[in-house]
């Protein structure tokens, strides 16, 4: 076989570009170029399906500056995988995190999706509501021509792609010119569905043509996806350590200590729940295209993209409860500390029900001018205006997401036991002599209901220009350039109607609720993927009600007359006062040079790219934040915190300027063997909820949860030094071979550092004078002094309202506030790997196949054994794999892939662990997926998908993989329908 290397010529570049898409040059060269080649020399044959794209994406890996791997689509209107997300996971050094079972966000060489930055046809693009983090779930792969992920610094790309940058291009109607179409109709069949339909829709459709000699062209893309599934899961809030000397003095019997790793503190669960998700998804997407090209040398695009996912949950829970201190009778430490038993009084057992719909839009509308002034001078204007916004107030009866709690707190105790199986197990003992809630016992805890909405919008313009070199006879090819301006505003608020109904169990209200209103269920088909699942899981019930009943009887009996006006049932989010208000705007001015240089030096063909990007930006923040007036204590679990009426009105401002240079070097070796070597540096800002101003109170301030958080508007972004070094062997057609090691040293780190604060004014009922005198009073009646226990003195002598509600005196001491600030580490944090791909097809034979792995390792790693609360690992680093194998041949394709992820940690903290700051930790996890499509006719295709066909399961974990935090369940589901192309 003879093998051509294809070297860029002014007149190929100026095409490519001129098409509107850079990564098209390795195969539209070919063609272009065709002509001037004598006859016989190149050979162009337009090769479809998986073997095509592995050659189109190839063909962009071998030929791009840089680092950069690409996946293609196979055809028109059909790329490889369900959506984008699990299409980049087929990359090396590409990982994904999940959600509702479905790829979403990408981690590239371990670094998480904060860290990734995600444009359209080259524009940045907004994150999803009140983040920096794309998620790719939202938007399908129709009328997507092909994902590039530039793995190494570029002076011409936006900023913000630590890890990298992942650009997809869309279809281009003039790059493909005459009419084109692709429609497809699939059915998804979710195995875990049980409320919605067993089978749902998805349709799809691209049509692009050109006109009046294709100087026009139109072109359209849509999708529209349902689905309806069930998540089943299991979980644990958060972990709590207790020093040695918070744990009580129990007879020996009790108590089986094996610590050896740890001697000095233990770790109890806050809580276990249990929980099954109803879910409804649709996810609509639609783009449409104009090309204008009014002479040879100009071509006009207008472009509008447009989607929307709305995800509508409703879910069932039940659980208990844990509250520490005298309370704990026995308990089984492992080596660790971790409590694997537990055997705690007091607090409560609860049913839930939930309900939430959250609407996602995103909106992109581009203007593109691109102007090749003659065959030295290059010119592109580019203007895009982008909006990506979230809202959970999208159920019409509610307005916001709500959770009813209901349940009881005549316990004698409770039993957490997490020593067999993979699903801690939990035992209620309850006053009535038996381990079941009656109907009749079943009372009314607290309703909650939150309204957060977040917004991200992004304005930005950008003039780039090349100049080719024909003047001079040096090796200087060409010299990009450009400027650019961005505009990034992010808003979001929390609403929140405070813990509405009481709340707590006393006052009782059971005759609100009807034996009626409760259905029993038992746990079989429960969890059953996991050992210790289904049947035999304790409890081995639960109950449910209907969530609108449960709401209306509460409103209309939990009235200011019976509960007092402070502590009404009411779904009013904005309840308990107007919500703190962010504001975040960053203004970014960029300019860029970057030159790329093509010589031979002893037979070796080498290309050199250098350039630099400067940028400036400010970066703004008006808050509106609430200031507390006191904290009262409502429940024998539950603490509330009152705020002013009047938000507190504050600016803050920060900002920065920095340089970002970069450097590449890539060396034909051979006419199949390619080295590069790069080294540049590449940033990412501040996560947006860290840089807004103000100091915010927890509005829940449960005892060991009484936090605040401020914002920083001067912290500077992530900033590293990369270094890639990478050989890669072009052996054959749709065959490579490629090895790469890289490092990067990052600063500007960003820590978190809590101090203890008390603000005059805000007093703490706990260890106050009466919470003492009720510690006193119960110990000396032989009473075990548990938080329900002292509430119920509080309220027998008169400490309580009529409503139950405690609220704090001057006699009380000052509340300490564990406050967090994030802040900018002057120290570096290195993490280094090594990535191994090969791709492989055996002649004709129709079988291929491709394997990839990615070792990475660094100074970042988090260790579960320290106990302090300054860790700052970096999250997402894990080592990660793909295969896939496949065989294509005679209108039958057939694939199947495997995709690995070794453990890795989400990030540091629980939603209720204390304050040495527990990291939430994702077990390893590994995906079947498979596809099969056969071609009826030359236009029709038929196909059968499977998704997770080995029912791969979810878990996550603490400090230690004991220290158990979630498991969940959704199942296989398949796709199965046609695709008409002409």
């Amino acid at each position: 076989m003879k093998n051509t290397t294809f070297k860029k010529t002014q007149l190929a570049t100026s095409m490519a570009l001129l098409m509107g898409s850079s990564l098209a040059l390795p195969t539209y060269a070919q063609e272009a170029d065709a002509e001037l080649q004598p006859e016989g020399e190149v050979e162009v044959i337009q090769v479809s399906g998986i073997r095509g794209s592995m050659i189109r994406s190839m063909d962009l890996k071998r030929s791009s500056s840089g680092v950069v791997d690409a996946i293609s689509a196979e055809e028109l209107g059909k790329f490889p995988d369900t959506n984008l997300a699990e299409a980049l996971q087929r990359i090396t050094g590409v990982t994904i995190s999940r959600s509702n079972g479905e790829g979403s966000q990408i981690t590239v060489r371990g670094f998480g999706p904060e860290f990734n930055l995600v444009t359209l046809n080259g524009r940045q693009m907004p994150g999803t509501g009140f983040t920096r983090s794309f998620n790719l779930e939202n938007l399908s792969s129709e009328g997507v021509n092909t994902l590039e992920l530039h793995k190494t610094a570029r002076a011409e790309n936006p900023s913000g792609g630590l890890g990298a940058t992942v650009n997809i291009i869309t279809m281009k109607p003039l790059a493909r010119p005459g009419q084109q179409a692709s429609f497809s109709a699939k059915g998804i069949y979710d195995t875990s569905n049980v409320e919605g339909d067993d089978v749902t829709p998805e349709i799809a459709g691209v049509y692009s043509n050109t006109f009046a000699d294709d100087r026009f062209g139109f072109g359209v893309s849509f999708s529209h996806q349902e689905r309806d599934f069930q998540q089943q899961s299991a979980n644990i809030q958060g972990w709590v350590l207790q020093e040695n000397a918070e744990l009580p003095d129990l007879d020996a019997a009790n108590v089986i200590d094996n610590r050896t790793n740890i001697t000095d503190a233990a770790f109890f669960p806050k809580d276990m729940n249990y929980s099954i998700n109803d879910v409804q998804r649709e996810r609509s997407n639609g783009q449409v295209t104009f090309q204008f090209r009014p002479v040879d040398n100009f071509t006009a695009t207008l472009d509008y993209t447009a989607t929307r996912a709305i995800t509508g949950t409703n879910t069932v829970g039940w659980g208990i409860w844990n509250n520490f201190g005298s309370n704990i009778n026995a308990y089984e430490l492992d080596e660790n500390g971790t409590a694997v038993y537990a055997d705690i009084s007091g607090d409560d057992a609860s049913f839930t029900a939930s309900r939430n719909t959250t609407r996602v839009d995103a909106r992109s509308l581009g203007v593109n001018l691109d102007w090749e002034l003659n065959d030295d001078w290059h010119f592109t204007l580019d203007y895009h205006d982008s909006y990506n916004e979230t809202d959970n107030g999208y159920d019409e009866g509610l307005g916001s997401s709500g959770q009813i709690i209901l349940g009881s707190d005549q316990l004698s105790s409770k039993v957490y036991d997490f020593r067999e199986g993979e699903i801690p197990q939990v035992y209620v003992n309850l006053n009535n002599g038996t381990n079941e809630i009656l109907p009749s016992e079943i009372d009314s805890n607290f309703s909650q209901f939150i309204y957060s909405p977040g917004r991200s919008d992004i304005e930005q313009l950008q003039l780039d220009g090349t100049w080719f070199n024909s003047a001079f006879d040096i090796p200087l090819v060409k010299v990009d350039f450009g400027v650019a301006r961005t505009e990034q505003a992010l808003t979001g608020f929390t609403a929140w109607s405070g813990l509405r109904g009481g709340p707590g169990f006393n006052p009782s209200y059971t005759e609100i609720f009807p034996d009626s209103m409760f259905v029993r269920h038992d746990t079989d088909g429960f969890l059953d993927a996991f050992d210790g699942g289904g049947a035999d899981m304790n409890p081995g019930y639960y109950y449910t009600f209907d969530f609108d009943e449960a709401i209306a009887r509460q409103l209309a009996y939990l009235t200011a007359d019976v509960v007092g006006e402070s502590n009404v049932y009411s779904t009013d989010p904005y309840f308990s006062g107007d919500p703190s208000v962010s504001n975040v705007e960053e203004v970014t001015n960029a300019v860029y040079v970057q030159t790329e240089w093509d010589f031979d030096y002893k037979g070796y063909y080498i290309q050199v790219n250098a350039g630099v990007r400067y940028e400036e930006t400010e970066v703004p923040s008006a808050a509106e934040v609430r200031v507390p007036t006191q904290v009262n204590w409502v429940s024998a679990s539950e603490w509330v915190t009152d705020f002013e009426d009047d938000l507190q009105l504050l600016d803050f401002t920060g900002e920065y300027s920095i340089a970002l240079p970069m450097f590449d070097v890539k060396v034909d070796l051979t006419d199949d063997i390619v080295a590069r070597f790069s080294w540049g540096k590449s940033i990412t800002r501040a996560p947006i909820g860290l840089l807004q101003g103000g100091l915010s109170f927890s509005g829940s301030p449960k005892i060991g949860a009484r936090t605040a958080s401020a914002g920083n508007t001067s912290l500077l972004p992530y900033l590293s030094d990369n270094l890639d070094l990478s050989f890669e062997w072009y052996y054959d057609e749709a065959s490579y071979a490629s090895l790469g090691l890289f490092r990067k040293s990052v600063k500007n780190y960003i820590s978190y550092t809590s101090v203890q604060e008390t603000y005059e004014g805000l007093h703490d009922i706990y260890q106050g004078p009466r919470w003492n005198e009720a510690v006193s009073a119960l110990e000396a009646d032989g009473v075990q002094a548990t938080d329900s226990a002292i509430y119920d003195y509080f309220v027998q002598n008169g400490y309580a309202d009529e409503n139950g509600v405690v609220s704090p005196t001057s006699d009380d001491p000052l509340i300490e506030w564990r406050v967090t600030q994030p802040r900018n580490l002057s120290d570096k944090r290195t993490v280094e790997g090594l990535e191994i791909a090969v791709q492989h097809t055996f002649g004709d034979t129709g079988f291929g196949v491709g394997a990839n792995a990615t070792i990475v390792d660094g100074d970042v790693n988090y260790d579960p054994y320290d106990l302090t609360a300054e860790q700052n690992p970096i999250v997402g680093i894990s080592d990660s794999a793909n295969f896939q194998v496949f065989y294509e041949k005679n209108g039958l394709s057939v694939k199947v892939t495997y995709a690995w992820r070794d453990q890795y940690l989400v990030g540091m903290g629980q939603a209720q662990g204390s304050e040495d700051n527990p990291a939430t930790q994702f077990d390893t996890y590994g995906q079947v997926d498979a596809s099969v499509n056969y071609d009826v006719n030359e236009n029709l295709t038929v196909f059968l998908e499977g998704v997770n066909i080995n029912d791969e399961t979810e878990r996550g974990f603490g400090r230690f993989e004991e220290q158990f935090l979630f498991a969940r369940q959704y199942g296989p589901r398949y796709t199965f329908g046609a695709r008409y192309t002409f």
